[in-house]
């Protein structure tokens, strides 16, 4: 038994929670991981694992080893990538899953670059507005917008969006500008966000000063994708909140008209986020450093606080 092998296919299923999705993130046949793993807990006379039919759970001998299999995995290819001079030419598949106005408007038109510095790397781009699962669907690394609930993995903040309240022209022509965030409760329409996930409705919000105001209504349109959100906004569907580094373009051609400019709303942190086991890859260290690049370089994504 390979036992190196062995252990990075028990930490899969660990991270999968089944072994039929562990095998398919790895392209193996679900018997080809069963088979390893039940030969790792046959040579430590150890269960690692409880089996049912729809999920594996780990024994606590099982989440012992797995943390110290996590940190032996990470030296062992640590070790290999220094002397095969990985880091000076990181190369494999890499998986990445960013926002759709992120992929849009920065890392798509940028991505020449990145490939040009590194050729021996091959991405999978995933595109889309939805939180992954990094761990069950195997993604290398992602780039989100937004406070990060899972503690569990390794975020570098990269940059901070700032959000401005707009309009179209057209819109304004037939509806009036308003002068005050409670104006738009009365004879103007509202273009809100709502999650793809838990289906939560985002209302426009505006500070200034201490006084907070959340306009959710009249709402006739909700988007749940960030590139036809600002599409909706442009259209003249409603009153919006997009961020400066979407907004900036329409600003200066003048299909957008920033509104109400004494109001601010809060900044949202972007966060690259890659699972801890794989915080020493040298393909995944490459894509990290090149995206927070990026981020430094447009003003728009390094907004701070006043």
């Amino acid at each position: 038994m390979d036992q190196i092998q062995a252990m990075r296919l028990f930490a899969r299923v660990v991270e999968a929670g089944t072994f039929t999705r562990a095998a398919d993130s790895l392209q193996l046949p679900k018997g080809t991981v069963t088979k390893h793993v039940q030969a790792l807990e046959a040579r430590l006379r150890v269960k690692l694992l409880n089996r049912t039919t729809r999920r594996v759970t780990v024994t606590a001998d099982g989440a012992a080893y797995y943390d110290r299999v996590v940190r032996l995995l990470a030296d062992f290819d640590d070790m290999e990538a220094s002397l095969s001079q990985a880091r000076a030419a990181p190369r494999g598949r890499l998986r990445v899953d960013v926002g759709t106005s992120m992929a849009r408007l920065l890392i798509i038109p940028r991505l020449a670059e990145f490939q040009a510095r590194y050729p021996d790397i091959q991405i999978d781009l995933g595109v889309s507005d939805r939180t992954v699962d990094l761990i069950g669907d195997n993604v290398d690394c992602v780039i989100r917008g937004g406070e990060l609930s899972e503690q569990s993995l390794v975020a570098r903040r990269i940059g901070n969006l700032e959000f401005v309240t707009v309009a179209a022209p057209g819109y304004l022509a037939q509806y009036g500008t308003p002068q005050h965030p409670l104006d738009l409760e009365n004879g103007h329409l509202n273009v809100i966000y709502f999650s793809p996930v838990s289906m939560r409705r985002y209302p426009l919000e505006f500070h200034r000063g201490g006084e907070v105001l959340e306009i959710g209504s009249p709402a006739q349109l909700a988007v749940n994708e960030a590139n036809a959100y600002v599409a909706a906004i442009v259209a003249g569907r409603g009153v919006g909140q997009i961020t400066t580094f979407q907004a900036q373009s329409h600003l200066d051609s003048g299909e957008l008209v920033q509104l109400l400019p004494d109001w601010t709303q809060p900044l949202l942190p972007v966060y690259v986020v890659y699972p801890p086991n794989r915080h020493l890859s040298a393909k995944v260290r490459a894509f990290v450093d090149w995206a927070a690049e990026l981020f430094v370089q447009n003003p728009h994504l390094q907004r701070s606080a006043a």
